[in-house]
């Protein structure tokens, strides 16, 4: 098992980065769920919300942990088109997200993921999905999906990271963080390249040319540093870091068709 970005006492759980990286937006929890819902316990107390936007038991799964500030409710239309092409999509939330209960912080994130997807493989399992699964982050969800990715290699047919960053200290920068001024070292970050590095199956990377939060450079630095023979970088023209889906849907879900055959 890889480490817990910094330890126990992760610097990225400062209150100053903690206010900088999420941005949870609940919904009202009374509210009956759909059939396609689900709550996956991660903690005493403490359950995250899913969607599971399932077509078929032979088709593809991925397992999505998508941005910053989105939550699963965001992907259901989304969902939609990944069924139509026929893949399975399962969307996970973080802690104080939607239906979610608990607070976010950078070190919850990185252990629920794990207990999060022994509940996926479980379920996937029981239901009799057989499909090949591929783990898939966007944005902050870039390092939930390369954390599974390099604890759990064998269990992932793909990886694809979305706008995905390679480097913690820059991206705190552009939220306003000076790395210095909260303790932050690189070497105690979430390290998403080492852990690229040691990923060897199928890769897509899709990052938006002109993205102003994450810039393409990080796209094209976890492509370098992943050392599988089957990997592709796919370049959004024209697109940002928040409309590379209206600019770029069309080329987007081509490559991810390829990347789940």
């Amino acid at each position: 098992m890889t480490e817990q970005p910094g330890g126990s006492d992760t610097v990225l759980d400062h209150p100053m980065v903690l206010d900088r990286i999420f941005h949870p937006r609940p919904v009202d929890r009374s509210s009956p769920m759909s059939d396609k819902e689900m709550m996956i316990p991660v903690a005493e107390a403490v359950s995250i919300g899913a969607c599971f936007h399932m077509v078929d038991r032979s088709a593809p799964t991925i397992l999505l942990f998508h941005g910053n500030g989105e939550i699963v409710s965001d992907y259901d239309d989304l969902g939609g088109v990944y069924n139509s092409r026929g893949i399975n999509f399962i969307v996970v939330d973080y802690r104080g997200y939607g239906r979610s209960t608990g607070s976010p912080t950078v070190s919850a994130m990185m252990a629920d993921c794990g207990t999060i997807f022994s509940f996926v493989r479980q379920y996937l399992t029981q239901e009799g999905f057989n499909g090949p699964l591929t783990v898939m982050g966007r944005s902050l969800g870039s390092a939930s999906a390369l954390e599974l990715a390099a604890q759990f290699p064998k269990d992932f047919h793909g990886l694809i990271i979305e706008s995905g960053f390679a480097y913690a200290g820059k991206l705190l920068r552009v939220l306003g963080i000076d790395p210095q001024a909260v303790g932050f070292q690189e070497t105690r970050g979430f390290n998403n390249l080492d852990k690229m590095k040691t990923w060897h199956g199928p890769c897509l990377i899709i990052h938006a040319e002109f993205d102003h939060i994450i810039p393409f450079t990080d796209g094209q630095a976890l492509f370098d540093a992943c050392p599988s023979p089957a990997k592709k970088l796919v370049k959004i023209p024209g697109a940002n870091h928040n409309d590379i889906f209206m600019r770029g849907l069309d080329i987007y879900m081509a490559a991810v068709d390829d990347a789940v055959a």
